[in-house]
């Protein structure tokens, strides 16, 4: 079964999902675009302020040109539960570089200034968000240019602290749905959702194990059952190899760990300096996206012989 094309009106199929101004939907216009072209879309995480704000944007703005369609900007937390030794341990060092939730927003405010096209979605905890304000964070988000939130310890029931803002302010919440989530509580976590749905391929922590197609093809077959968002596959995704094979059936593949840990082998040897670990982040992000747009062309090519 290939993917099917989200068109630029994708919502989520329950009701409820909160609209968006189309002139204003860079998600919804992306996998539209991707869509019309039959490829994956290729998402890069970096964490905010790693190894420090100005290096940190520095990476950022290399990641469109080296064909990042989607930007995902981990927010830096004390106790990021979820995440894998390397992220955990970028998210150190940008808080002591001195990175905040609102150095964060600058951060992306800046991106924005540069690049108007490429969609910024944030990922994090929702503790900083609590302590920001949630009405003030999400007016601040929407002035920064992020176009989508991950809030990865919010499950939908919990939610009614930031949803009415994001709903008013038309700011994607992007739902995780993991291979332990049943096929009755789908509806569940993905009613009010928006932009696309991560699916996260593996249990446990990000970066330590990678799942099996067979097992990534057969839950995408559910989650579609539920949603006409796109649905982008991570966690575990780490070589070319493997982000072609998830591009072949999702509509997005999501790189966090390999990146990271580019950026933390580059600080260790420090011999090029900065301007050396932005561009081995640069060469790798093309790699991967090259990976992911020419999978399913791939594909073709390949049936025919």
């Amino acid at each position: 079964m290939s993917p099917r094309a989200p068109s630029a009106k994708s919502t989520n199929s329950a009701p409820g999902a909160p609209s968006t101004n189309p002139a204003k939907d860079r998600i919804g216009a992306c996998f539209a675009t991707l869509a019309a072209d039959n490829r994956a879309g290729f998402i890069a995480f970096v964490t905010a302020g790693d190894p420090d704000y100005e290096v940190s944007a520095a990476i950022l703005d290399t990641l469109p040109e080296a064909g990042a369609d989607i930007i995902e900007i981990g927010m830096p937390f004390s106790d990021p539960v979820a995440e894998g030794p390397s992220i955990q341990r970028a998210s150190r060092r940008a808080l002591a570089a001195g990175m905040t939730l609102g150095r964060t927003l600058d951060l992306a405010a800046e991106f924005r200034k540069r690049e108007e096209t490429t969609p910024i979605v944030l990922m994090g905890y929702f503790n900083p968000i609590h302590s920001y304000g949630p009405e003030r964070f999400v007016g601040d988000a929407v002035r920064a240019g992020v176009d989508g939130l991950i809030i990865v310890d919010l499950p939908p029931e919990e939610e009614s602290d930031l949803r009415p803002f994001t709903q008013a302010a038309g700011l994607h919440l992007i739902r995780l749905v993991t291979p332990t989530t049943d096929t009755a509580r789908l509806d569940t976590v993905l009613k009010d959702a928006g932009g696309f749905v991560y699916y996260v391929s593996v249990t446990g922590t990000t970066g330590v194990k990678s799942a099996a197609e067979a097992e990534i093809r057969n839950a995408l077959d559910s989650v579609r059952q539920h949603t006409t968002l796109p649905v982008a596959v991570g966690f575990g995704i780490r070589t070319p190899e493997q982000a072609a094979v998830v591009a072949r059936i999702a509509d997005a593949a999501v790189v966090g760990s390999a990146i990271v840990d580019t950026i933390a082998a580059s600080l260790k040897e420090a011999g090029g300096g900065n301007a050396e670990l932005v561009s081995r982040v640069a060469e790798q992000i093309k790699a991967l996206a090259a990976a992911v747009h020419g999978a399913r062309s791939q594909t073709k090519a390949g049936s025919k012989t």
